[in-house]
């Protein structure tokens, strides 16, 4: 009787790290998934930054700053006499101006810009953007910007040494930009199109089978790996309540594809759970990579209704023939993990890890997408 409530437990044990491993694995549809037509739009524009002190442009390098100054005051009311143009100006600047219109915004919401210098000013803190139109790719005026620029940094100088903290050419406008016109929404429909952010067959089928388990077979219509059609209620509260249940259903995910990141500046590597590497050897200088590949019988555990599985075990050998006592074995189950970590601790250069690693993908140790940045 001990046996038996013991190994009840047992399952009881399993059955709940398996619900919560089934749990951890679910993401919300709002999470790897957009509705097609609601996008942020991207907006530009050109302006002027004025209230610096004496840090602005100099109008003999940026002539540009000079004219959109006299051009400026002049539909302010302000004339400039003759020979204005040797007019010096060194608390001003020309800047561009860039926002994000997000997608559904009506006019009168506010948005955050930014404000990068244009020309030759050696700081923007403490500057005020003067009202500047933000056009999207259209041509089109969508926002005004206006405001104080904040920059997290200083600057001291002192006769011709000069000392800054931070980047003090660019900086952002909290609520700066207002929106002034709306991007035209798609009209109510019957249907409405999801794109997931990442084109996969299995991602887009249990998709469409979890929208059909919670709406009803024949809601989700799947046109390919990245696309599927949702029949949506046409009335207007119906359909806000549906859109809400729809973003927030979970859907188990899937493993995405073997990728290797390789930051050629840092040397620094990431990849995911489905890289794996197969027997192999690269000589690469006095760097030689050994990679044995052995394989190994999985048993189940007692009662746990397993089956035996035939495993592998990799081993990764390392060896520096310009250093003494440098070789380095990594346990059994190597993975490229540890074949990086490895090669760190003889000292590879990121061109070393570059190479080695563009070898082995050549070679078809390394089954996965290789990616350098």
């Amino acid at each position: 009787m001990k046996l038996l409530s013991k190994l009840k437990k047992q399952a009881l044990i399993m059955l709940c790290i398996s619900a919560v491993s089934t749990q951890c694995f679910a993401d919300r549809i709002k999470d790897f998934a957009d509705i097609a037509g609601q996008r942020s739009n991207q907006l530009v524009g050109y302006g002027l930054v004025v209230g610096l002190d004496g840090t602005g442009d100099q109008t003999t390098q940026t002539p540009f700053t000079l004219q959109s100054v006299l051009q400026m005051i002049g539909v302010l009311g302000v004339t400039i006499p003759q020979g204005g143009g040797q007019t010096q100006l060194r608390n001003t600047a020309a800047v561009m101006v860039t926002a994000d219109f997000p997608a559904l915004a009506r006019p009168g919401q506010q948005i955050d810009v930014t404000v990068s210098s244009l020309g030759n000013a050696t700081s923007l803190k403490g500057g005020t953007l003067v009202m500047t139109p933000l056009k999207a790719a259209d041509g089109q005026v969508y926002a005004q910007g206006q405001g104080n620029i904040v920059i997290g940094g200083s600057r001291a100088a002192t006769g011709g040494a000069a000392t800054s903290i931070n980047h003090l050419n660019a900086g952002r406008i909290p609520a700066g930009g207002l929106i002034e016109k709306a991007v035209p929404s798609l009209l109510a429909d019957e249907f409405i199109q999801i794109d997931l952010r990442r084109a996969d067959f299995a991602l887009m089928q249990k998709t469409a089978e979890a929208i059909g388990r919670r709406f009803g077979l024949g809601t989700a219509l799947p046109i390919d790996a990245r696309s599927l059609n949702v029949r949506v209620p046409v009335e207007p509260l119906q359909r806000t309540a549906f859109m809400a249940a729809l973003q927030d259903l979970d859907v188990q995910m899937v493993p995405g594809p073997a990728k290797v990141i390789l930051n050629s500046r840092s040397g620094s590597v990431v990849m995911n759970q489905a890289v794996q590497l197969s027997p192999s050897a690269v000589a690469h200088g006095n760097l030689t990579v050994k990679i044995q590949q052995s394989p190994t019988v999985s048993q189940p555990l007692p009662f746990s209704r397993g089956q035996t599985a035939i495993a592998s075990q990799d081993t990764a050998t390392i060896s520096d023939s310009g250093k003494e006592n440098s070789l380095i074995s990594v346990p059994p189950g190597a993975s490229l993990d540890q074949v990086v970590k490895a090669l760190n601790m003889l000292g590879a250069t990121p061109q070393d890890l570059i190479s080695i690693l563009q070898s082995l993908k050549s070679a078809g140790a390394l089954r996965a997408e290789l990616e350098v940045i």
